[in-house]
């Protein structure tokens, strides 16, 4: 287990950076975490606080299954950690990525009302795991934000449940979660629904300036 947190925390770390340049974790927004260890469960989880612009390596932590710090790491693992453990046993996802990008962030807001935001007909839908067609609907379920993270946490898992083909959701006014077997699938759903939400979203005002 101690093996694998090296070259994890390296990864998290350069993605991080890269979402950084990407304008869809400016400041101190967003957070990153992989699984390290299924039983006991052990996540690599990015701190609270953190520029992820210049996040290093050695300032991942390792958290257990409560979001508790273990091992010899020290520091505040990210406040929407129950988030990810719900996520990783729900899904059994090896990855959780979570990104504020203006554009997630607007159409959370934008379609809330609807419960969620449909997106179909695009090529870059066939990016998302077992996606094969262009004509493929994707529901991205968006639920209200709250600061109680336990209570959010289990709407996370009943919306999980509901919508078994999610590759992701959205939180009103706060940001995207997707996930994936492993960091480098996970990272390919944030960029295939970053891309699909900024697509739909220059529809929208283009449409409104016409």
């Amino acid at each position: 287990m101690a093996d694998r947190f090296p070259e994890i925390a390296s990864s998290l770390a350069s993605i991080g950076k890269e979402f950084y340049v990407r304008g869809w974790v400016v400041g101190t927004s967003g957070n990153l975490s992989a699984v390290v260890h299924r039983e006991p469960l052990r996540l690599a989880m990015t701190p609270s606080g953190v520029d992820k612009g210049e996040l290093r390596a050695e300032q991942i932590l390792m958290i257990d299954e409560y979001a508790r710090v273990v091992g010899d790491h020290h520091g505040r693992p990210s406040d929407e950690s129950p988030l990810h453990l719900r996520i990783v046993k729900e899904r059994g996802a090896g990855a959780v990525l979570h990104t504020h990008s203006i554009w997630n962030t607007i159409l959370s807001n934008l379609h809330a009302a609807d419960g969620g935001l449909a997106i179909e007909g695009y090529e870059m839908l066939k990016g998302l795991q077992g996606v094969t067609t262009h004509e493929h609907r994707e529901w991205l379920p968006i639920l209200e934000n709250s600061q109680d993270l336990e209570a959010l946490a289990d709407r996370v898992g009943d919306t999980l449940k509901q919508h078994q083909d999610a590759h992701g959701f959205l939180l009103r006014r706060h940001g995207l979660y997707s996930w994936g077997n492993d960091l480098a699938q996970a990272k390919r759903h944030v960029e295939i629904l970053e891309f699909l939400l900024e697509a739909v979203g220059c529809t929208l005002l283009l449409a409104a300036r016409q």
